[in-house]
């Protein structure tokens, strides 16, 4: 029995969005302003420096200073993830110790990044974060951008540690996600990746979700949730056909990133444009942009009026 709470874990985690100000440098006050909107929405927690947080990009300084405002804002009422795989494990250390300074409740990674390391490194470079702190400690597996694949025996060895709690799984496939829940049963978590399965992944032993375009709907993430746990899974699929549908929109646009910016900025919430090489939204695509917001926000207004 591990002496972490594991159910502060559970449930609907958004990757948030790094924010930026119009020179591109890193805006605490829209950072702030963001976190503040999504513990408003009834979300569990925060994944700060991911994929969608743009953290590979960022200098190890920027990566702090956001953290530090997320943390600062929202630190006392949502569980605060923070993400911090860089290519070098000296940056990933140093990172894994502001975390647990700063204040945040677990930390994260990815593996080092661009060598294609033998299983071997990449064990040492976790094991080097967990030991560096006494912060619970999440695996990211995500073999696509990383070119690693985590083995269910690598797994079952790291999760012998009390620190390491579970996986972030966004691999493309659930049989991976159904595989490494059965390695670790109910002593680990599984938090599953692919926003479009979702509700697949929940139905095969997922205990939560980590995911980027939560960020713009985490109504009806909340939704699909609530109608899993309720039983009613012909309801919960509904909800999931209609975010795979609002995905599929969001994928047209030149990054996904810059996209789900985009619509933020339309509902008050500038979070800046995404970090080059990451592309903005084009003036011409703005208009597609609004009625993709409407869209959004139509669902968004359905779901709410559901559960009245």
């Amino acid at each position: 029995m591990r002496t972490v709470d594991l159910d502060r874990f559970r449930g609907i985690t958004i990757a948030m969005y790094s924010c930026y100000d119009e020179q591109g440098e890193v805006s605490t006050e829209a950072a702030r302003m963001l976190a503040r909107h999504y513990a408003n929405t009834g979300v569990s927690g925060l994944y700060v420096g991911g994929s969608s947080g743009e953290g590979m990009l960022q200098s190890v300084e920027e990566r702090k200073k956001m953290l530090e405002a997320v943390i600062a804002e929202v630190g006392r009422e949502l569980t605060v993830i923070a993400h911090i795989g860089a290519p070098s494990t000296r940056d990933s250390v140093a990172l894994a110790k502001h975390a647990e300074e700063a204040g945040a409740h677990a930390v994260s990674a990815v593996p080092a990044i661009y060598y294609r390391l033998p299983e071997a490194s990449v064990e040492h470079h976790w094991q080097s974060i967990v030991d560096s702190t006494l912060l619970p400690f999440i695996i990211y597996h995500i073999p696509q951008t990383t070119g690693f694949h985590l083995s269910k025996a690598l797994l079952t060895r790291l999760i012998r540690q009390d620190k390491i709690i579970g996986v972030k799984i966004s691999a493309e496939s659930t049989f991976e996600l159904q595989q490494f829940k059965a390695a670790g049963g109910d002593d680990i978590l599984v938090l599953n990746g692919p926003d479009e399965q979702y509700l697949a992944g929940r139905s095969i032993g997922a205990d939560g979700g980590i995911g980027g375009t939560y960020g713009v709907m985490p109504e009806l993430f909340l939704e699909i949730e609530n109608c899993f746990q309720e039983g009613k899974l012909e309801e919960a699929q509904k909800w999931q056909f209609t975010v795979n549908e609002l995905i599929a929109e969001l994928l047209t646009f030149p990054s996904l990133y810059g996209a789900c910016k985009a619509v933020l900025k339309l509902r008050g919430l500038d979070s800046g444009e995404p970090r080059l090489p990451l592309l903005p939204v084009r003036e011409t695509d703005m208009e597609r942009v609004r009625a993709l917001n409407d869209k959004i926000l139509d669902c968004i207004a359905r779901a709410e009026a559901s559960r009245k």
